[in-house]
């Protein structure tokens, strides 16, 4: 297994001891094995990181949020399948050896190989999820301001997180964010997206913030950023009250679609989303940031 030295003992011991029962009980290749510990361990290190101290303490959506990371990370449905299959393994050992007293992946499906992105909400629907939002809470403008922006600037969740009050350009409505491989792309807000960043960065932010929060834009209530877990949790809040099947990737795919089928410039979307065959295969023109804004403004629903 690889190098485990910065995970807790409480998860790096019982995904050892599961690992050994595959090796010695199963008897299953090493390169099998490897590959299951190489899924487990990046599960593992994602409870780490949203602090989640043991086994027992994962659920349902837990295991959701995961596989709602590895979709924003690019992986396809084929390797998503994989990684669930690995957790129901994991799990299955887990209750089946006493050491949770049930089992989360019991009712987890797998990946359906036939729907690659997550479909496209209608316009009314995403206008529904939005307006959910109960505002009269600073928790509420805040997640109204998070749903707005994921919207608005077709953004993955990772760069939702992760950009800074100084990535704001409030006068051209324009985001500066650092997608897949630190790469930099300017995306274009429009005005309902920037109206409740700001109220959010007024109300809200101001009170949250600390010496830890450094210049991250969303912050939770001690003032730390967000994690990835916490927006999928924000997203599927919004989707029950409305009755709506709902994941943090639809934002963006509703974001291209909705472009697209306003009539958007198939190019200007793709820039907008920085999408990786513009750097990789070279096929799409570098476009001007003016154009793209003006594409942005003139078919975007909330522009």
């Amino acid at each position: 297994m690889k190098d485990t030295s910065t995970l807790r003992r409480s998860l790096e011991l019982p995904l050892r001891e599961y690992l050994r029962f595959l090796t010695l009980e199963k008897g299953l290749s090493q390169n099998t094995v490897d590959s299951y510990a190489s899924d487990l361990l990046r599960f593992a290190e994602f409870l780490s990181g949203e602090s989640v101290h043991s086994y027992g303490q994962v659920d349902m959506d837990s295991l959701r949020a995961f596989l709602s990371v590895l979709a924003d990370l690019g992986l396809t449905e084929r390797s998503r399948a994989r990684y669930s299959s690995s957790l129901k393994g994991l799990f299955a050992y887990l209750h089946a050896s006493g050491i949770i007293p049930r089992n989360p992946s019991e009712l987890l499906e797998l990946p359906r190989s036939r729907r690659v992105l997550p479909e496209a909400l209608l316009v009314d629907e995403m206008r529904s999820l939005l307006e959910s939002v109960d505002v009269t809470t600073p928790s509420g403008i805040r997640d109204r301001a998070i749903l707005e922006t994921l919207y608005a600037g077709g953004l993955r969740v990772s760069e939702l997180c992760s950009f800074h009050q100084r990535d704001v350009m409030w006068e051209t409505q324009l985001l500066r964010v650092f997608g897949k491989g630190s790469k930099e792309r300017i995306v274009p807000l429009g005005g309902n997206a920037l109206q409740w960043m700001a109220q959010y960065q007024r109300e809200v932010r101001v009170h949250w913030a600390n010496d830890k929060s450094e210049d991250i834009f969303f912050l939770n209530r001690r003032g730390g950023g967000l994690s990835r877990m916490s927006i999928w949790n924000i997203v599927h809040k919004a989707g029950v009250v409305c009755n709506i099947q709902v994941h943090p990737h639809s934002f963006r795919h509703s974001f291209a679609t909705h472009l697209i089928e306003g009539g958007a410039d198939l190019r200007a979307v793709q820039e907008m989303l920085g999408h990786v065959d513009i750097s990789t295969t070279q096929i799409y023109t570098h476009l001007d940031r003016q154009y793209i804004q003006q594409v942005h403004s003139s078919h975007h629903p909330r522009a």
